[in-house]
């Protein structure tokens, strides 16, 4: 009996840690949706149309860059220059570019076949696309995304609202395949946990974060900070550029686009594994360590935690049989508790990701998952091993 007691001290206290973790997690998630990240809202305001322009940096994108090419011709906005750079690309891009804008004197074609060795592809081309824009403001969007015909409206609205020098937007990523159903939503929550909206929008002690799928500039503040050649060989140019911005002074948003935007950001299991190892690489600063840390914590609140809960309630009910009601009652309470409370939060998360609740079963899974994709990036880091985007490798120095 004094085991079995001994046992429910320890489950107890566990389930109690979880229940804590899991109400902070409540609260933030909470806060959060109060701090008004919404664009959607913006959309009917009465606003001047000042001249945007659009740069789309696309390196094979055959599989995507028509939708987004009909998407950017259709919004709702008049004084509109939409330009593609097409940057050292080996399929159809050009080709399927040029039958969908065909005629349409807003949109320009840039064909770039070279990128310097101390510049990022992607750095690069979008650089080649803003060297003659004419936009009051530039927006660089990912060639994977799909924008509703009110997004520049809406963006340019909240931006000249809120007097951002940059801003950037949440986008919904897609969950269609089976990588992105299980591993998405765990990668996304562990970014905005890095990095949280709410911290990153606040005007005392920011924390600048910016989402490279969808930036907005003041046109003025990418030219004060050096324009892409600030971050011209930074693997997450977003967020070197959003330091930059909140370095010199410059205010830094970032708001959900509520639907207006999507993105489908890997075409295969590979390159969602290498894509998101590179995020991460990035966020944790080339920290090895960092990494390795957040895998375990990872699979302590993925694996160990539900564990502990399940162990708990058995373990409760083996003491309330054994004679122990008091003690057994209490590790089968506070394990079904921390238990509803996972699943509740969690629930409320994976709707936010465009997830249904019945996908929660695949929550211990994700973490696993987005844990060795830590692990891997860490390893990489410390091996020296090329890390691979946009056509290019890249050797990074762990710090």
């Amino acid at each position: 009996m004094l085991v079995l007691q001994i046992l429910c001290w320890i489950i107890i206290l566990a389930c109690a840690g979880s229940l804590f973790f899991w109400i902070v997690v409540w609260w933030r998630i909470k806060r959060t949706l109060r701090s008004d990240l919404s664009v959607r809202s913006r959309i009917k305001d009465t606003i001047e149309e000042m001249p945007v322009s659009i740069v789309v940096p696309a390196h094979n994108e055959a599989r995507i860059i028509e939708r987004c090419a009909r998407g950017l011709m259709a919004q709702n906005w008049a004084s509109l220059e939409i330009i593609f750079v097409a940057d050292r690309c080996t399929d159809e891009t050009v080709d399927i570019l040029r039958r969908t804008t065909d005629g349409d004197p807003r949109v320009r074609i840039i064909e770039n076949h070279h990128c310097p060795s101390n510049w990022a592809g992607k750095c690069n081309a979008a650089r080649l696309g803003a060297a003659g824009a004419r936009g009051q403001y530039l927006v660089f969007m990912d060639a994977d995304t799909l924008p509703s015909p009110d997004l520049i409206r809406a963006a340019v609205t909240s931006a000249r609202g809120r007097r951002s020098s940059l801003m950037s937007l949440l986008t919904k990523l897609t969950v269609k395949e089976i990588y992105e159903r299980r591993t998405q939503t765990v990668a996304s929550l562990m970014l905005m946990t890095l990095y949280p909206p709410d911290r990153v929008n606040r005007d005392e002690s920011p924390r600048p974060f910016a989402n490279g799928q969808f930036m907005i500039f003041d046109r003025e503040w990418y030219e004060r900070i050096g324009g892409h050649e600030a971050v011209h060989d930074d693997l997450l140019e977003d967020i070197a550029f959003a330091r930059c911005v909140s370095d010199q002074g410059g205010r830094v948003h970032l708001l959900s686009s509520d639907g207006l935007l999507e993105c489908s950001m890997y075409s295969s299991s590979t390159a969602f594994r290498r894509g998101w190892q590179r995020i991460f690489i990035e966020s944790c600063r080339r920290k090895p360590d960092r990494m390795r840390q957040w895998a375990f914590r990872l699979r302590v609140i993925g694996l160990g935690i539900p564990s502990a809960c399940l162990a708990g309630a058995l373990l409760g009910v083996a003491t309330w049989i054994a004679g122990d009601a008091f003690m057994g009652t209490a590790a089968l309470a506070v394990s079904i508790a921390a238990m509803l409370i996972q699943i509740g939060v969690l629930g409320l998360i994976y709707r936010s990701f465009n997830q249904t609740r019945l996908s929660l079963w695949r929550f211990p899974m994700g973490c696993e998952d987005l844990a060795r994709i830590l692990k891997e990036g860490a390893a990489v880091l410390q091996n020296g091993e090329p890390v691979i985007w946009g056509g290019r490798e890249y050797v990074l120095e762990p710090r």
